[in-house]
């Protein structure tokens, strides 16, 4: 619906859940998403970031508002909106694949190194740790780190404030700046293809086995703090501390 001209000029995107916005995509169900995109002639449309290269181009202002936490695929959602706010207190982002043996198959390395610069989206994918609202907002990863309880009237100020605006100017004043700035579609779909590739036959499967014996995907601490968790893991493929 929101692909066609309508009378929306700009959708909010929250989470009920106070402690999760998109954790990250179901790690059980990986090598299903591959076997099926598979069956689909390879990655290419058929992968996340062709979705949310979707959800970049509506022609509304889509605005992302954080609360918990949003890693992997759902930092990539958020990536893929316009514009994003984050409770200060309550909102964390990561993008833990190269913890897990992969690369972000979703945009997260386009889209973070057009916002940050290649040294901090570096850091931020080569670490895969966890980055709270102010660093999130120092670095570029969203507009603004606000105070929890300021968030909804910070948010829905602009989403009305934009709503007010002749519609053709919002969307081509948004067009032009998705078209400066986003990702090709080609760049999306080779990321699609290496993502893949780790899944099927790099360290992605073992590590994801030992996080699940910890408790990943359950609402507990290695879920909660992922970041810490992912550090915790012994080293692989011949990786030393020190040197690293």
């Amino acid at each position: 619906m929101l692909e066609e001209p309508s009378e929306f000029r700009a959708v909010v995107f929250d989470s009920a859940d106070p402690d999760f916005f998109m954790p990250h995509v179901d790690l059980t169900k990986v090598a299903e998403y591959t076997a099926e995109a598979a069956k689909a002639g390879g990655p290419g449309d058929a992968s996340l970031g062709m979705l949310f290269q979707r959800l970049s181009r509506l022609p509304v202002v889509t605005i992302g508002k954080l609360r918990g936490r949003a890693r992997g695929a759902g930092s990539e959602f958020l990536l893929a909106c316009d514009v994003r706010f984050a409770s200060r207190e309550h909102a964390v982002l990561g993008q833990p694949e190269v913890g897990f043996g992969a690369s972000p198959g979703a945009g997260g390395v386009q889209r973070l190194a057009r916002l940050m610069g290649a040294g901090r989206a570096l850091e931020v994918l080569l670490g895969a740790d966890d980055y709270d609202a102010e660093l999130a907002e120092r670095y570029g990863w969203i507009n603004r780190a606000v105070p929890d309880a300021e968030l909804d009237a910070v948010v829905d100020r602009f989403a009305h404030r934009v709503a007010r605006f002749p519609a053709d100017a919002v969307v081509a004043t948004k067009a032009t700046v998705v078209h400066a700035t986003a990702p090709s579609d080609d760049e999306l779909r080779a990321a699609a293809v290496v993502f893949q590739h780790f899944v099927r036959e790099g360290a992605v499967g073992r590590r994801t086995a030992l996080l699940m014996e910890r408790g990943l995907q359950t609402r507990g601490r290695t879920e909660l703090d992922l970041g810490e968790a992912l550090a915790a893991l012994p080293p692989d493929d011949g990786a030393h501390d020190e040197g690293a």
